[in-house]
C-alpha cells in the first residue's frame, strides 16, 4: 500500500518495517529454505507436530534409559500432552530414574514472587499433574529430578543445569512477541546488546502485554480474553541455558482452537528468516543446530481474508 503510511505502534518491540515486510511476504514453498544447513525446517500437518514431538520425548527417554545414562531436558508448559508421554513410558516399563527434566519457565506476581507449584494455573503444577504423578511409581525418576522455577533456587537454576552438562534437548515454540520460554523482547530485565544477552542466565521478567493477551487465551485462563487473569511477570531460564543445550527442537503450531487464525503466522517467519536480535528472542535459534517443525497452517501464505472481516 503507497496510499497510506505509517509506523508500527510504540508499543511494538519490533519496528524494523523493511524486515517485517520481507517476513509477511515469504509464501508456504520458501519457508524451508534457510542458509545454516544446521537450523532445519520441516512444514508438517499439525497432527503429524504433535505425534513427533511426544515421540521424539519419549525416543530420547527410553534410549537414555535403555543406555543407563542421564538425560537432562528442558521442558514447556502447560501441555496436557504429557499424560501421552506418561503413556508410553508405562506401557513399555522405561525406567526414568536418571531423567531430569527442568520447567522453562513459571508465573511470578508483581513483587517478583514465583507461583508456587500448588497453584493449579502454574507450570509446575501442570507437569506433576499431566506427566510426574502419571508415570508408574516404580518406574518415575526421583522427586528432586523434576525441577521447576520456584523463589528458592532462581539464582540457582542456571547452574543446577549447567552441572548436569548442560540440557540434552531444550523444547520450545515462540510467542507473540517472539519470546523464547519467558524472554520477552520489551522486559526492562533482558535489555543487553546481542552478545551480552546471548550470556544472561534465569531471572524475573516483566511480561509483554502481547503475552498477557496471547495467554487470555489459553485454555487454563478461560480462553476468554481475561487480561487480568495471566500474572504480570515470570521466571524464566535465559537465553545462555537455550545456547547451552545440545539439541533444540522448536514447534511453531499455535493456531486459535481449531481455526485458520494464528497471530504466530508473521512472528515465526521473522523467528525464521529475520534478523537475529534479542528484539525477536527465538531468532537466536538460526545460529544454532536446530530441529524447526511448522504446521501447514502458520506457513500458509500472509494474504487479506476479505470475507472474514472482524
Amino acid at each position: 500500500m503507497t496510499d497510506f503510511q505509517y509506523s508500527p505502534a510504540e508499543c511494538v518491540p519490533f519496528r524494523d518495517q523493511k524486515a517485517i515486510a520481507a517476513a509477511r511476504a515469504i509464501k508456504r514453498q520458501d519457508i524451508c529454505k534457510h542458509p545454516n544447513p544446521e537450523f532445519h525446517i520441516t512444514v508438517l500437518p499439525e497432527h503429524e507436530i504433535a505425534f513427533r514431538w511426544i515421540m521424539d520425548l519419549f525416543y530420547r527417554i527410553k534410549t537414555a534409559s535403555d543406555k543407563n545414562e542421564q538425560l537432562v531436558l528442558i521442558t514447556p508448559q502447560p501441555i496436557p500432552d504429557y499424560s501421552k508421554l506418561a503413556y508410553l513410558i508405562n506401557k513399555f516399563r522405561v525406567d526414568c530414574s536418571k531423567l531430569h527434566t527442568f520447567n522453562m519457565d513459571e508465573y511470578a506476581n508483581e513483587q517478583g514472587q514465583i507461583a508456587p507449584e500448588t497453584w493449579e494455573f502454574g507450570f509446575m503444577y501442570s507437569m506433576l499433574k499431566n506427566f510426574y504423578s502419571q508415570i508408574d511409581e516404580d518406574l518415575r525418576p526421583p522427586r528432586k529430578q523434576i525441577v521447576g522455577l520456584n523463589d528458592q533456587n532462581i539464582n540457582d537454576y542456571g547452574k543446577m543445569i549447567a552441572d548436569l552438562g548442560g540440557a540434552d534437548c531444550c523444547y520450545s515454540g515462540p510467542g507473540w512477541t517472539g519470546h523464547l520460554a519467558f524472554i520477552e523482547p520489551d522486559a526492562p530485565e533482558f535489555q543487553a546488546p546481542l552478545e551480552e544477552w546471548k550470556k544472561m542466565g534465569p531471572r524475573i521478567a516483566t511480561l509483554s502485554p502481547f503475552t498477557l493477551a496471547q495467554n487470555s487465551l489459553h485454555g487454563s485462563f478461560g480462553k476468554s480474553g481475561d487480561l487480568a487473569a495471566v500474572p504480570p511477570k515470570a521466571a524464566t531460564i535465559g537465553p545462555a541455558e537455550v545456547i547451552g543445550a545440545k539439541n533444540r527442537i522448536d514447534v511453531h503450531a499455535l493456531g486459535i482452537h481449531g481455526t485458520s487464525t494464528s497471530w504466530q503466522r508473521l512472528i515465526s517467519r521473522l523467528v525464521l528468516h529475520g534478523p537475529v536480535t534479542p528484539l525477536v528472542p527465538e531468532s537466536i535459534l538460526q545460529t544454532l543446530p536446530t530441529e524447526v517443525w511448522v504446521s501447514e497452517n502458520i506457513a500458509a501464505d500472509i494474504e487479506p481474508d476479505w470475507e472474514k472481516g472482524y
